[in-house]
């Protein structure tokens, strides 16, 4: 492990070696084209390799991102981006007469996050955890539904308040327009990349793609020229769905109920609860939540093209394929050590209460299920308020 004051000179190396270098092109994603080559048995280079240009073709570069509001069929969701803030996020760092930012993506973002969004920037293998990847539209932090995107609201808290225990920082000193900006740049290319990830798939399970391009009505290359063809139409269902997900998360917001009493009680409760076998916390979090048992397991960045695929983590040969493809080294993740009280999503009672109600999407942190009434298989919310006022009172928190 290299020296904590090594850190900073290898991360600005990087930094000032190119970090607003003009990219002329969104880096294709070929771990993803591996990855479904390796599931579906079948070469995927072709497919890849036409995917990359139709979604350039309807996404523009890093240079002069387009958002494809003539793809999209709800008035909704071709509003979803503004392309002017698009604008603003783009392409090199510089500020204009009236002192507007432009590149802030470039100089707020790529270093960790990476041109299109992969968290795979020069700076990640520096931080642990990786910085998200948003190509797969899979996010920990929201107020959401486990499977649904967040709001707005939730990315701009995340942009505000960091993620603490992470190397993602606050970012509460830039402007409410430069958050605006940014918000719809990270929409931007989460849409773009999971539409990339998604098209791929279609163009080996739907199009026929293998050693052959098929014939033009199912090729890719026929979204390029705009025409009506099966492929284009199966694209435009494919992002349709995708924006839809975004356009309706803020209907998949989770109710929090009045909160119950914080007393002796509760907290007793919720302590039975954590340790019992209904709710069963201790069973990843230890007893009284220090996270003192060994645990093995991964996240689903990384199980994407490990477990899935029959690929042990550990094993170098078979995962070396993958790592030339871009993915990172596969690092174990650990439950949360409670007792310290640092809460990447936020550690209120509210944002507490959401998480176990929702678990954390992309980990093998499970929600409860909640039930009317005191059940083997389910937590009344009640009980679950019972769970948040036990775990604040082991978490060393200053209130």
């Amino acid at each position: 492990m290299k020296p904590a004051f090594l850190a900073f000179p290898i991360l600005a190396a990087f930094c000032f070696g190119g970090c607003d270098v003009p990219v002329e092109h969104f880096p294709p994603n070929d771990l993803h084209a591996l990855v479904v080559s390796t599931s579906r048995d079948v070469p995927t280079e072709l497919a890849a390799a036409d995917t990359t240009a139709a979604v350039e073709s309807w996404f523009g570069t890093p240079m002069e991102p387009r958002w494809p509001a003539d793809q999209l069929s709800s008035e909704q969701a071709k509003s979803l981006v503004d392309p002017q803030n698009l604008e603003r996020a783009a392409g090199p760092v510089y500020s204009d007469k009236d002192n507007r930012h432009f590149g802030l993506f470039n100089e707020h973002c790529v270093t960790c996050h990476g041109v299109s969004g992969g968290g795979n920037g020069p700076a990640s293998l520096l931080q642990n955890p990786y910085p998200r990847d948003f190509r797969a539209g899979v996010y920990k932090w929201k107020s959401t539904a486990r499977a649904s995107k967040p709001t707005r609201a939730d990315l701009v808290s995340i942009l505000l308040h960091g993620a603490p225990g992470t190397g993602m920082p606050s970012f509460g000193q830039i402007a409410t327009e430069d958050l605006e900006a940014l918000v719809d740049y990270v929409i931007f290319l989460s849409v773009r990349g999971e539409f990339e990830r998604r098209l791929i798939y279609d163009a080996v399970d739907e199009l026929g793609y293998e050693d052959t391009r098929p014939e033009e009505d199912a090729s890719l290359l026929s979204l390029i020229d705009g025409g009506d063809t099966d492929a284009a139409d199966l694209a435009r269902e494919t992002i349709d769905r995708i924006a839809k997900s975004w356009v309706d998360a803020d209907q998949q917001v989770v109710e929090v109920p009045d909160e119950t009493a914080d007393d002796a009680e509760s907290v007793e409760r919720g302590r039975e609860l954590f340790h019992g076998k209904i709710a069963s916390c201790v069973g990843c979090h230890g007893k009284e939540g220090v996270a003192d048992l060994e645990t093995l397991d991964f996240d689903d960045w990384t199980k994407e093209f490990t477990t899935r695929l029959s690929i042990t983590p550990s094993d170098r040969d078979a995962v070396k394929p993958f790592r030339q493809a871009g993915a990172l080294r596969p690092r174990q993740i650990h439950p949360r050590r409670l007792s310290d009280g640092v809460y990447r999503g936020g550690g209120d009672s509210e944002s507490l209460y959401r998480l176990l109600i929702t678990g954390v999407a992309g980990s093998p942190m499970p929600g409860v299920v909640l039930a009317n009434d005191p059940a083997a298989i389910g937590l009344t919310s009640d009980q679950v308020w019972d769970l948040v006022h036990y775990v604040r009172s082991v978490d060393g928190a200053d209130r």
